[in-house]
């Protein structure tokens, strides 16, 4: 009899959970937008409106889903608006558009330092011991539940939004990366997908260690040479801010993004 009732009880806490989150993301959805975040997002979205309508409301719904359940943070003396928090959030949800699947769910806190910031790591010495290292960071991406970001540098990527190089789509594509369990350059794919994956990336990435290494010139930045993980979000950043020149030299690489995130960004300049 207890076991019954303890198994109801959970069911009955689930039910009302599920409830109340469906209620809730509906009320958000329901708000009127402020004038001023869709002031934000044309803004620092220069090619939203050339997305199709149905994508514009998906955005739209996502970045106030995505701002409603993160908690942001202001470091360094920075003070926490709403436009750092629109426009993290829209950026962040463009790697979204068009899947079905949750927007960040581990993901919970969000710190914007107002420069690059420094960060203790573990440096691994060549004789096998291991030291503390500070170094300048534009961005960092948590596995449990945070993101470090430089709001200077975000400013930056905004700035010129076709040079491959923007701090939220790196990190955030980082966060999505860690959903498999793990940071590999291997996010959660379907089922059919991961052996075209394995084979396309892996021989990209080692192309451009070969190009690293021979000092040649790549659409994709070199530091995406440094592991799997990077690599998926150097090759990120530039899907979706050089999408031409990308699918010109990696059509294989360009396609595999292009499944994946289920959209063409070419067709946004």
């Amino acid at each position: 009899m207890t076991e019954f009732f303890i198994l109801g009880l959970i069911f009955l806490v689930i039910f009302f959970g599920f409830y109340y989150s469906s209620w809730r993301e509906k009320r958000i959805l329901n708000l009127p937008l402020p004038p001023q975040w869709l002031a934000t997002i044309h803004k620092q979205l220069p090619f939203f409106e050339k997305l199709p309508s149905s994508e514009q409301q998906q955005l739209i719904d996502m970045i106030r889903l995505f701002i409603a359940n993160k908690k942001f943070y202001g470091s360094g003396g920075l003070a926490m608006n709403d436009e750092i928090r629109v426009t993290v959030a829209a950026q962040a949800c463009l790697l979204l558009l068009n899947r079905k699947t949750g927007i960040y769910p581990r993901l919970k806190h969000i710190l914007v330092y107002p420069y690059a910031f420094r960060a203790g790591h573990d440096k691994r010495n060549h004789d096998g011991t291991v030291s503390d290292k500070s170094v300048g960071l534009l961005g960092e991406s948590w596995h449990y539940g945070k993101i470090i970001l430089s709001w200077d540098d975000i400013k930056k990527g905004i700035s010129n939004f076709h040079d491959g190089h923007n701090v939220i789509l790196h990190e955030f594509s980082h966060q999505l990366d860690s959903e498999s369990g793990s940071a590999n350059g291997a996010p959660v794919l379907h089922s059919n997908s991961y052996a075209a994956w394995a084979t396309v990336l892996s021989k990209e990435f080692k192309n451009l260690n070969k190009d690293f290494s021979h000092h040649h010139k790549s659409v994709m930045d070199h530091y995406g040479a440094t592991n799997p993980a990077e690599f998926f979000a150097v090759a990120t950043e530039t899907f979706f801010e050089k999408p031409r020149e990308l699918n010109h030299e990696h059509p294989e690489l360009f396609d595999v993004l292009r499944k994946y995130y289920a959209v063409d960004p070419s067709n946004w300049q």
